[in-house]
């Protein structure tokens, strides 16, 4: 047997095996003896282990693709779509805030059936001479209104035509009596002339439906004559004097005036059925000197409405107090 001379080795070679050409399926070799180990076996199995390295991964590159997204295109229409909502969502509670804020019937749509009361404008008291008290107040025992009477009338309401005869300026007595009926004119003017009269003032006014309006202030010297006035023309409560177009008139015994000037009183009278081709209305207001005279008619198988005469004859009242 020739004996085999170990060739140098290379350590890492030694370990990996070299690829060969894949074998040839053949007859079964016969086995024969094992092979003896040489010293090329033995070198081998007394080299160290080579350490394994952990395998190197190819760098980054600088602008190195990351995980495809959506175009450019559709980031723009979500961004444009998520500020219009934002937007609209303010603009949503915003209107929603100012809304509960309102009153129900500033709310177009949503305003509750009218009750009837008319739109007047928004009042105010006039102006008084230099040192001159109110009607009312601790320094006016007498109870005397030293604003022009004129600028106490109340205003027509809106969509109101104005009556030309009676405009807000002075009026004399027999426009006055004229108001009730031709058997009392006579009496009435007397009356008025026997009496401390210093001026009328009158206002009339007719609406759409076609209720006419009518108010007059009577200005005496003193208190005292302008209660006695008042005491003859509802001398009897039940059956006051009676006005022209109305043959009788009753007290309206459920209404009284609740929001009224405290030394103010008010008392009204509607026409009783059944009543003519018009439902009369009439109030009397005293006011300190003052008296009032508050008139409204209106045609119709429904007569004058109570919540309009109402209203005027508070509002007036509020003025004289």
């Amino acid at each position: 047997m020739t004996e085999q001379t170990a060739e140098p080795v290379d350590e890492a070679a030694a370990l990996v095996p070299e690829p060969g050409p894949a074998p040839t399926p053949g007859p079964a070799p016969t086995p024969g003896p094992a092979p003896t180990p040489g010293p090329a076996s033995a070198t081998a199995t007394l080299l160290p282990p080579v350490p394994q390295e952990p395998p190197q991964l190819p760098p980054v590159p600088a602008h190195a693709p990351t995980t495809p997204g959506p175009p450019r295109r559709v980031l723009r229409a979500a961004l444009r779509w998520t500020a219009a909502v934002l937007v609209l969502g303010g603009l949503g509670a915003g209107t929603a805030a100012g809304i509960t804020s309102m009153e129900r019937t500033d709310v177009p749509g949503l305003g509750t059936r009218g009750d009837g009361r008319w739109d007047y404008p928004e009042l105010s008291l006039p102006a008084l001479p230099a040192d001159a008290p109110r009607p009312f107040s601790d320094f006016n025992a007498a109870e005397v209104h030293h604003a022009d009477l004129r600028r106490l009338l109340l205003p027509a309401p809106a969509g109101a035509t104005v009556d030309k005869e009676l405009d807000g300026g002075w009026v004399d007595v027999a426009r006055y009596a004229a108001e009730y009926g031709k058997d009392e004119r006579a009496a009435l003017t007397q009356r008025l002339e026997d009496s401390a009269l210093r001026h009328i003032a009158a206002r009339g006014w007719t609406m759409p439906d076609g209720t006419s309006s009518r108010i007059y202030l009577l200005r005496f010297n003193s208190v005292a004559y302008s209660t006695a006035f008042r005491d003859e023309l509802m001398e009897d409560v039940s059956r006051p004097l009676p006005l022209a177009g109305a043959a009788e008139s009753s007290l309206d015994e459920d209404w009284n005036v609740v929001d009224g000037p405290e030394f103010t009183t008010a008392q009204s009278f509607a026409e009783s059925v059944p009543y003519g081709a018009a439902q009369v209305r009439h109030a009397y207001v005293l006011a300190g000197d003052t008296v009032a005279l508050v008139v409204q008619a209106r045609k119709g198988a429904g007569g004058s409405e109570a919540v309009p005469f109402h209203q005027t004859v508070v509002l007036q009242n509020q003025l004289l107090g």
